[in-house]
């Protein structure tokens, strides 16, 4: 395709685009949640979308099957970001990566006599980091569903996940122990894409800029 294409996840990180594609002068012509097409095209002939799974992103723009993206930087720091312009920070779909365990499970102390511990997350490298700075040693368990189900059935002592109200791990009997980071979204971009096609990009990445709330 001649014009430039960005690939976007269905949810919470389309929704809150939305408003940074309309500073760009992009109006999908679709929206994902009611339509089954996995590229939607816009307003502007040069420009269309392709949705994916928010965790395949860095990846489609990273082998350049798109040229633009807006990921998670939790999926980034999974990702390694390896081939990936990162310009901007979108600030938007905001939440908290952190450690929660069940509210009977006595953490601080199982840190303090420096125990093992079991830790289930879907954000293996982000724990990793987290756990080895603290000079912790945990065995790490990889899931991609639920994690909140993990302390409860005996799987993990702890989960590492996102929060963004907290009433999920509230309904589930869990509570917050450690805050890990702050999560927003990123555009991120295809280092070839902005060589070549600079002139289409650059517009918009300015518009990006312009629109972004502190």
């Amino acid at each position: 395709m001649n014009g430039i294409t960005l690939a976007l996840s269905k949810g919470r990180i389309f929704e809150e685009t939305l408003p940074l594609l309309a500073a760009a002068g992009i109006t999908p012509t679709d929206n994902p949640e009611s339509s089954r097409k996995l590229i939607i095209g816009t307003n502007r002939e040069d420009v269309r979308l392709v949705i994916v799974r928010a965790t395949d992103t860095p990846t489609y723009v990273q082998y350049g099957a798109a040229d633009l993206g807006i990921a998670g930087k939790d999926t980034l720091i999974e990702h390694g970001g390896a081939g990936l312009y990162q310009p901007l920070d979108l600030n938007i779909a905001k939440c908290r990566l952190c450690v929660a365990v069940r509210k009977d499970f006595d953490y601080a102390a199982a840190v303090k006599r420096g125990a093992r511990i079991r830790v289930a997350t879907k954000y293996v490298t982000a724990a990793k980091a987290h756990f080895a700075a603290k000079g912790m040693h945990v065995d790490l368990i990889k899931l991609y569903g639920s994690m909140e189900l993990a302390p409860l059935v005996g799987l993990a002592d702890a989960i590492v996940d996102l929060v963004s109200t907290g009433g999920t791990l509230k309904a589930n009997n869990l509570i917050e122990v450690e805050d890990i980071m702050p999560i927003s979204s990123r555009l991120v971009v295809n280092q070839a894409s902005l060589k070549l096609k600079r002139e289409l990009i650059q517009p918009v990445l300015d518009a990006f800029a312009g629109a972004v709330k502190p």
